[in-house]
C-alpha cells in the first residue's frame, strides 16, 4: 500500500536532477535497494553452479525457497514503486538500476529459476483433450496463511 505513495516525494526534488552534463540517476528507496542488494548476493550463492538455460530445483518451504520468494517479492515492490512514478522519475530510477546492474541480475536469476516445463499442478477439473494448463495460462493465487 505504501509503495505507490513514495514517488511523490521524489517529484518535489525532480528539478534538481538533470542539470549535470552526465546522465543522472536516482535511487529508488534506499532501504528497498539495500534489501535487494543483499538478496542478489544470496541468490548468486544459491544459483552459482546453475548455468543459464538450465533450471534450479528449489524445494518448497526450504531456506532457499524463502530467500527466492523474498527476492521476487522485493522486485514486486520495486515494480509497484515504478508503476506509481512519473515518466521523468522512471527514467532516473531506471538509470540507477542500469548502473547497479540490478535488472540484468534479475533476468539472469529468472532464467535459472524458471522451470523447463511450467505445468500448473494446482486444483483442476481435467477434461480429456483439453490444453495443458501452465503458469502462463492460469491465474496464480498467493494467499499467505
Amino acid at each position: 500500500r505504501l509503495m505507490p505513495e513514495l514517488p511523490k516525494f521524489d517529484d518535489e526534488d525532480l528539478k534538481s536532477y538533470g542539470d549535470e552534463e552526465e546522465e543522472s540517476a536516482l535511487s529508488p528507496p534506499a532501504a528497498l535497494m539495500a534489501v535487494l542488494a543483499t538478496q542478489e548476493l544470496l541468490l548468486e550463492n544459491i544459483l552459482e553452479c546453475v548455468p543459464v538455460g538450465e533450471f534450479a530445483v528449489i524445494q518448497p518451504l526450504s531456506d532457499e525457497f524463502c530467500l527466492v520468494l523474498g527476492y521476487l517479492l522485493t522486485w514486486k515492490l520495486t515494480l509497484a514503486f515504478f508503476k506509481a512514478a512519473s515518466s521523468q522519475l522512471r527514467v532516473l530510477y531506471s538509470q540507477y538500476l542500469r548502473r547497479t546492474k540490478s535488472l540484468n541480475k534479475l533476468l539472469y536469476h529468472l532464467f535459472r529459476l524458471m522451470p523447463e516445463n511450467p505445468v500448473f499442478s494446482g486444483p483442476t477439473s481435467e477434461v480429456p483433450n483439453k490444453d495443458t494448463k501452465t503458469f502462463f495460462t492460469e491465474e496464480l493465487h498467493l494467499d499467505v496463511k
